[in-house]
């Protein structure tokens, strides 16, 4: 296990995942916040990665590409059950995990890996003590993105960087599901983000969607400047299993894409943001 990280425990935002003597929270309080719902979590929360493929490699690569993690104080906000806290600690980081979903905390704890229970909103972390901040498709779901965001950069020392993956609006499927006739309908929805935003809103209002401007505004009366910002397409994981060679194609075409204007059609927003100095007062 990797030592846990300069951790400041703020008001509201101790970690259930401990009691008194520091062991594993009990079954039954798992159960105490576990939805009685399973779709409800998956529409409110979406759903963690499981398994790691193709496409948690190209990602994993693009952030080593733009972050050293050997010896970084490394913080995976939203981890689920710790795919990127468990990559992050093995390419040489003191990883730590947060996570909002108790159960899912737990199980990412059981693999060994140091996890908290807490909101992006309010992190347990101290000012200015950690390098990399990763929010991989999270931040759709969090209750305030504004907020969350300048955490993280309150989080980071200056020269730190925070790694945001979210949901672009200009990708042709809604890839959260919808909410139709008061039921939950789970999966890929074509054309619901291309419609006006009191439509669109109104059957997925569980998950926010990001266009480029509407991104990068969160970060305007923020200590943070915007060293990347470009969009990528999936890693097809799924059709591969299926359609080898049709998701060999697909990569291909698109990952060329991502290198035209076409790249504004991708699947997912890439934003690196670095924290800038602490001003000097003037005297």
């Amino acid at each position: 296990m990797s030592p846990t990280l300069p951790m400041d425990p703020r008001p509201g935002s101790s970690d259930p995942l401990t009691d008194s003597s520091g062991s594993s929270g009990s079954s039954a309080a798992v159960q105490a916040v576990s939805s009685p719902h399973e779709s409800d979590t998956a529409a409110s929360r979406g759903l963690p990665s499981l398994v790691w493929r193709f496409g948690q490699d190209r990602r994993f690569a693009m952030i080593q590409e733009h972050v050293d993690l050997v010896g970084a104080d490394a913080l995976d906000l939203g981890c689920g059950v710790g795919m990127y806290t468990a990559r992050m600690a093995e390419a040489g980081a003191r990883a730590i995990g947060l996570e909002i979903e108790l159960p899912r905390a737990v199980e990412a704890r059981e693999r060994g890996l140091d996890i908290v229970a807490a909101v992006g909103e309010q992190l347990p972390a101290a000012d200015a003590s950690l390098d990399v901040v990763l929010l991989h498709e999270v931040l759709e779901h969090v209750a305030d993105d504004q907020a969350t965001v300048s955490e993280s950069l309150r989080a980071l020392r200056p020269g730190g960087r925070l790694l945001i993956f979210v949901p672009n609006r200009w990708w042709p499927f809604e890839t959260h599901g919808i909410w139709w006739r008061g039921r939950y309908h789970f999966g890929n929805k074509p054309l619901v983000n291309w419609l006006p935003d009191a439509v669109r809103n109104r059957l997925a209002p569980h998950v926010r969607v990001y266009t480029g401007h509407g991104l990068r505004a969160l970060f305007d009366e923020l200590p943070g400047t915007v060293v990347l910002h470009t969009r990528i397409f999936p890693g097809f994981d799924k059709l591969a299993t299926r359609r080898p060679a049709l998701a060999r194609a697909l990569r291909a075409a698109l990952y060329a894409a991502e290198r035209s204007p076409l790249r504004v059609f991708g699947l997912s927003h890439w934003l690196v943001v670095e924290r800038l100095p602490n001003e000097t007062p003037q005297s």
